[in-house]
């Protein structure tokens, strides 16, 4: 369509990768205007962990509607909200033994991680926030400040202030704890580093190229921020709602932390909603102090009441996604045996995995390549370099192996043509031509 050219803004991103009109979603699958089907390993960046159009979700969604349920109500009590509310804290709080109130922001994740940072230096009195190499959180202002990607923190057209970084886990090497490095800062009254009113943390960094912290190094991170009164916030928009094999991407290494930012696919439906899990007795906002206009989306209580109460009343589902992460991995693995571990590495956790590629130019011929034979799969890291396998955790086991199949064929072709073509790629030309 011409329209998109004529009067949508240059901003665009994903458009531009993957250049077709939709028209149609279902499952693991998307359709373009022509009919053709493409398996969907991005999922709306993380939002449809559980698939397009789920008819569990959409049957709930479609009788709320149809009784002309609250669409709008502000942050009013609402039949749904509190339905939503008991579900939550039946199905996954209290059974993970974690105690938090929950806060409505705006539908979106950088709102959640606002509110957060807010009610962190509220609290303490601080303004340092600590965060972390190739770290992601948003790009309003204060999310942006805490986001370490050069990209994204250019276009802020001013200064970006209150945030201290430090290295994430591996960043220095496999041998080095950089929450030592942390700690010295946090000892050394001439370090420079201001004390922090929080650290923000992902467990596993999406866009920052798939980065997955050590259970350890978490554990450490957590320890020293007790030892110095530093609340802790984990970011877990991305890889949250099941992405690793638990609901909360944490769980696995025994923290609670103080705060917890979700986003994403908490509504399951692909429908914009976002929360902060805060501590009781850390909870004090003032009536309206942080407000909004679409502070919960009733739309949206309705279809996560209805994914938790499919998908987390008990531990099926939860084994299922570590089932296929484990295949995930062993693909993976085999890939990166065959075609060189000079060129690539892997990464990841759970369902929340990547190809390191040696650099973004590579990993973008093989995204172009799987995107011609019917594969959706974006990049990520400060280059684009990791090729980010985020298919929907719902996604068939048949269509899980085709995906990687074709991903694997694009790889094979890639280094094929390399090896015989390194300084002319004019097959790549005729792809990107193709494509785009």
């Amino acid at each position: 369509m011409k329209i998109f050219d004529e009067i949508e803004s240059e901003v665009q991103s994903y458009a531009r990768s993957f250049p077709r009109v939709f028209n149609r979603a279902k499952g693991e699958y998307l359709y373009s205007e022509d009919g053709t089907e493409y398996l969907d390993f991005l999922a709306g960046a993380g939002t449809l962990n559980y698939g397009h159009n789920n008819d569990l979700f959409k049957e709930k969604l479609l009788a709320y509607i149809e009784s002309d349920g609250i669409t709008h109500g502000l942050d009013l009590h609402t039949k749904a909200k509190g339905e939503f509310l008991e579900t939550f804290n039946e199905k996954i709080l209290k059974p993970r033994d974690l105690d938090y109130v929950v806060q409505f922001t705006g539908p979106t994740g950088t709102n959640a991680v606002e509110a957060a940072l807010k009610l962190a230096r509220n609290i303490t009195g601080r303004e340092n926030i600590i965060a972390f190499t190739n770290g992601f959180h948003g790009v309003s202002l204060g999310a942006l400040a805490a986001t370490g990607n050069s990209h994204h923190r250019g276009a802020a057209g001013v200064s970006l202030n209150g945030v201290s970084r430090v290295p994430y886990d591996g960043y220095l090497g496999e041998n080095i704890d950089t929450t030592a490095y942390l700690e010295k800062l946090l000892m050394d009254s001439s370090s420079g580093i201001d004390t922090p009113a929080a650290v923000i943390v992902e467990t596993v960094q999406g866009e920052g190229g798939i980065n997955a912290a050590s259970f350890d190094w978490l554990r450490n991170l957590s320890a020293v921020c007790k030892k110095h009164e530093i609340l802790l916030i984990v970011d877990d928009i991305q890889a949250g709602c099941g992405r690793t094999g638990s609901y909360f991407s944490f769980e696995e290494a025994g923290i609670k932390p103080d705060i917890v930012t979700l986003s994403k696919s908490l509504s399951g439906y692909g429908l914009p909603f976002a929360v902060v899990l805060i501590r009781p007795e850390i909870d004090l906002w003032k009536p309206g102090e942080h407000n909004g206009t679409f502070r919960g989306n009733n739309f949206a209580f309705v279809t996560a009441k209805a994914a938790i109460d499919h998908y987390w009343s008990d531990n099926t589902f939860a084994d299922s996604v570590k089932r296929k992460g484990n295949y995930i991995s062993q693909r993976l693995n085999s890939i990166v045996a065959e075609y060189g571990e000079g060129n690539f590495s892997t990464r990841g956790r759970g369902m929340f995995q990547g190809i390191n590629c040696v650099n973004g130019e590579l990993a973008s011929k093989i995204t172009r390549i799987a995107f011609q034979q019917g594969v959706m799969i974006e990049t990520s890291g400060a280059d684009d370099q990791v090729i980010k396998f985020l298919c929907p955790l719902t996604i068939s086991d048949e269509n899980l192996k085709r995906g990687i199949d074709i991903v694997e064929s694009a790889v094979k072709a890639v280094c094929a043509i390399e090896s015989e073509m390194p300084e002319d790629n004019c097959y790549f030309d005729d792809v990107y031509h193709e494509v785009g």
